[in-house]
């Protein structure tokens, strides 16, 4: 009945903790993967995932991933993201009271500093007033209500975005667990920074510049 669909680049180190955390729900999982050199590919077949390979890019991976599986519902997850204790119990319920829409996660951040904790909340803000959540939080679907909408398009980033804007308000419903993502990015580039990069390519978005083009300004 379900499938998780993860699109990995380079994701050797992180991959292993979201798979042990999928194995919560005993379902398939299709690694798509863009190209990766680190062995992802042999660690995928090594944790008993099904790999598809697939342009580079969330979008077409994410897609290619979705037509590999026959399942009913997918789960689409990324891969420095780890699902916590429970969410496969909380993913039935929305299974069976929601089949018209789709679900999404708690942000959290693998990070005990308070910067982590502001993020988090001004994400969960985003989520209530703006009905705006991104793909490190996951989304559970049902395939009828993705095909309904159209998929995910070959987009190499904001595919989240673009994705959720088309199902729109009334067909989005949070699920209480954490979907624990990587704050590797922030650590790296610094909270401020990298929280503002993401906020200048969200508007770019909204303003019509090309995903090609953010996503250079992005990475």
């Amino acid at each position: 009945m379900l499938a998780i669909v993860i699109p990995t680049l380079n994701a050797a180190r992180g991959l292993p903790a979201t798979l042990a955390a999928c194995a919560e729900a005993r379902a398939p999982v299709v690694i798509a993967d863009g190209g990766s050199r680190d062995g992802t590919q042999a660690l995928a077949l090594e944790l008993n995932a099904q790999l598809v390979l697939t342009p580079k890019g969330r979008g077409p991976q994410l897609a290619a991933g979705a037509r590999a599986t026959p399942a009913e519902w997918l789960l689409f997850l990324h891969a420095d993201t780890r699902l916590a204790p429970g969410w496969y119990a909380a993913a039935q319920r929305h299974m069976a009271e929601a089949p018209g829409c789709a679900g999404y996660f708690r942000f959290a951040l693998d990070d005990a500093a308070p910067e982590a904790r502001r993020l988090e909340r001004r994400v969960a803000w985003r989520c209530r007033a703006l009905a705006l959540p991104y793909g490190d939080q996951g989304l559970l679907i049902s395939r009828a209500l993705y095909e309904e909408v159209g998929g995910f398009r070959p987009l190499p980033l904001m595919e989240d975005v673009d994705l959720v804007r088309r199902l729109g308000r009334r067909r989005l419903r949070a699920l209480p667990v954490a979907a624990v993502t990587s704050a590797e990015r922030w650590r790296r580039d610094g909270w401020r920074r990298r929280s503002a990069r993401n906020l200048v390519c969200l508007g770019l978005w909204f303003l019509g510049v090309p995903p090609r083009v953010i996503a250079r300004l992005y990475a």
